[in-house]
């Protein structure tokens, strides 16, 4: 407790501790001797006024006289102190009765014996004394030397007992004003030793508080303060140190002031210049991913339409080595154009609700044919829930995690199931494959790792489909899971919002026969003629009878000279020259040749707004390089206008 005191609190203590124990020792033995004389003094006059009586009583009892003792008892009432008298006989017989004695104290049962008592109570000293009879002067036969000699002496025996009884109500209060003296000294003497404490403390204390203070106040922050010359000796020393610290704090605090500003302005400076990288960076997706998607596009669907035609069996290897390479470069360009997106941020959602089974066809569908070669059980079990997602990003989520288990399971099955957890539902990609250790799973999501590909075969994948499933699910804000042991297979899963299932407007449900597109009137707007080319010989090549133009004059021309029947499809380019985009087109054809034509939009825009404008226009959208399996696809599912 003490050890918490402050410097303060400790000097007074040293000083009034000892003068406040010397004050309580004199003055409790100066009161403690006053109490015991008065006493003393009470009890000598109580004990002389009872033997006077006493003296004054022997002859009236000897003769019998009851009114001189009561006239002897009346007058020792007289007496200040004395409350009440009584004269009893040897058989304790009263022989005289004055005043008021005190009624519970004890009287004598007799008087033989001559020895006096005393009673001390709180409130009265009852005095009991012998009335003895005097002794008669004797010859020399009876003097002691003769007793000695032989003859005995009897004690004289005792006539009667006189009790007094004295009040102490005097004696109490001189007592008590005598402890209420002391007391009141000892508070004197109190407040004298902590009023001289206070003042020596302040010379003592007053120095070491202003220093702490000072001290204070520089670890707040105030390094200007600075300490007078306080005292002598080792105050003076602590005053002049904490003075040169003040001013060693003040120099750093300002030189780190100054460097924090400068490295404030170069992190600003920085700063921008990250944002104009950060900018030009997102310019250079855009542009890159349409002028780079562009001849891909075109290349993928020239050598769609070439691998239609009879080839001999060595020109036939060579086109689908092409076609494997295209396939690898439009990969791995769509994988660094993600993985650009998604660190430079560029990348805005578009979450809606949307059914999850049809995506899960599409997925089976387009992974299917790599799990035949690899003799793989691919399988999906149905499901009718809706989630709340991206329908494309998610879709590329879950594309990337079937193609890796399809790609690193060399026998056994993969399956994609889904459960409800609350209101959230859990999608699972079980494989039978490799398996993945424990330490290696926290870095398979990072770009360009592949386990089991020491010598980077293209044939298993870039290393960066599990780096965009990450980026992807934390754009998203879902959880992802992977569960896996080594030689036993892996389970990769993610969590998303179930979404209440929602009605869309559409046209008939009436698919087309797959493979059934022969006389299909196609009308293609597109503004890059290698494009316009390719796409028009492959569907050309499926039996379709299309009209092309660069722009949207061009086709309300064509169509409306009468050469060519009214167009059963609108395929179209987004981004066109001129101030028209493809949805304008759309638009205006629409209105020429019907509302409830079918339309596909095509762009090498990857960017959420493309995608947002054809999902209000209720227009299917086709990201460059467009595979001519989903086309064709696309095309079966559209209403027949047969």
């Amino acid at each position: 407790m003490i050890s918490k005191w402050g410097v303060r609190s400790r000097v007074m203590l040293v000083a009034v501790l000892p003068t406040l124990v010397l004050a309580v020792v004199l003055t409790a033995f100066y009161t403690g001797s006053r109490v015991a004389d008065q006493e003393e003094a009470h009890l000598a006059r109580s004990q002389a006024f009872a033997r006077q009586l006493a003296v004054a009583s022997e002859y009236a009892v000897f003769s019998g006289n009851r009114e001189s003792l009561h006239r002897l008892a009346s007058a020792m009432l007289a007496e200040g102190d004395v409350v009440g008298v009584m004269i009893i006989d040897s058989s304790g017989l009263p022989l005289a009765y004055s005043g008021h004695p005190d009624p519970d104290l004890a009287l004598p049962v007799s008087a033989r014996g001559p020895a006096a008592d005393l009673i001390n109570a709180r409130a009265t000293l009852r005095v009991i004394q012998p009335v003895l009879p005097s002794r008669l002067e004797l010859d020399d036969a009876f003097t002691p030397a003769a007793v000695g000699a032989g003859k005995s002496v009897t004690e004289p025996r005792a006539l009667a007992t006189v009790i007094v009884d004295f009040s102490r109500a005097e004696l109490n209060a001189r007592q008590n004003r005598l402890l209420l003296t002391g007391s009141g000294a000892i508070i004197i003497v109190l407040i004298g030793g902590l009023a001289l404490a206070n003042y020596m403390s302040r010379g003592v204390s007053g120095p070491i508080r202003l220093v702490a203070s000072a001290v204070d106040r520089i670890g707040r922050g105030d390094f200007f303060i600075r300490l007078p010359e306080i005292g002598g000796g080792t105050l003076r020393t602590l005053a002049i140190g904490v003075n040169q610290m003040a001013e060693k704090l003040a120099s750093a605090h300002d030189d780190l002031n100054r460097q924090i500003a400068e490295a404030t302005a170069e992190l600003r400076a920085r700063k921008e210049d990250a944002e104009q990288a950060t900018l030009s960076k997102s310019r250079f997706l855009a542009a890159a991913s349409h002028d780079l998607r562009q001849p891909m596009h075109a290349l993928g669907l020239f050598i769609a339409e070439l691998s239609q035609q009879p080839h001999a069996p060595e020109s036939r290897r060579l086109v689908e080595r092409i076609a494997a390479s295209a396939e690898a470069m439009e990969n791995l360009l769509d994988s660094l154009l993600d993985i650009s997106k998604l660190d430079a941020g560029v990348l805005e959602p578009n979450v809606c609700p949307f059914a999850l089974q049809p995506l899960l066809e599409r997925i089976v569908l387009e992974q299917r044919p790599r799990a035949v070669m690899h003799e793989l059980l691919l399988k999906v079990r149905p499901t009718t829930y809706w989630i709340e997602s991206d329908p494309v990003l998610f879709e590329r989520i879950l594309s990337n995690l079937v193609s890796n288990s399809v790609r690193y399971t060399r026998n056994g099955h993969v399956l994609v199931a889904c459960r409800r957890r609350g209101n959230r539902l859990r999608i699972e990609v079980r494989d039978s494959g490799v398996g993945i250790a424990a330490d290696a799973q926290s870095i398979i999501f990072q770009e360009f790792v592949q386990l089991d590909n020491p010598a980077r075969s293209r044939d298993k994948g870039l290393g960066l489909g599990l780096a965009i499933v990450r980026r992807l699910t934390d754009l998203l804000g879902h959880r992802l899971s992977v569960r896996s042991q080594p030689r036993k297979g892996s389970v990769f899963a993610i969590e998303v919002p179930i979404a209440a299932p929602v009605e869309y407007r559409g046209g008939s449900d009436v698919r087309r026969s797959p493979g059934n597109l022969g006389g299909f009137h196609v009308a293609l707007i597109d503004d890059d003629p290698l494009a316009q080319a390719g796409m028009t010989s492959l569907l050309e090549s499926w039996g379709c009878q299309v009209t092309a133009a660069d722009d949207v004059k061009g086709i309300v021309e064509l169509l409306e000279s009468g050469a060519r029947p009214a167009p059963q499809l609108i395929i179209s380019d987004y981004r066109l020259e001129g101030s028209a985009a493809g949805i304008d087109v759309i638009r205006t054809l629409r209105d020429r040749f019907g509302a409830e034509l079918p339309a596909v939009l095509i762009s090498g825009d990857t960017g959420p707004e493309t995608l947002g404008l054809a999902q209000r226009e209720g227009l299917p959208l086709l990201h460059k390089p467009v595979r001519p399996a989903r086309l064709r696809a696309l095309l079966n599912r559209l209403p027949s206008k047969d």
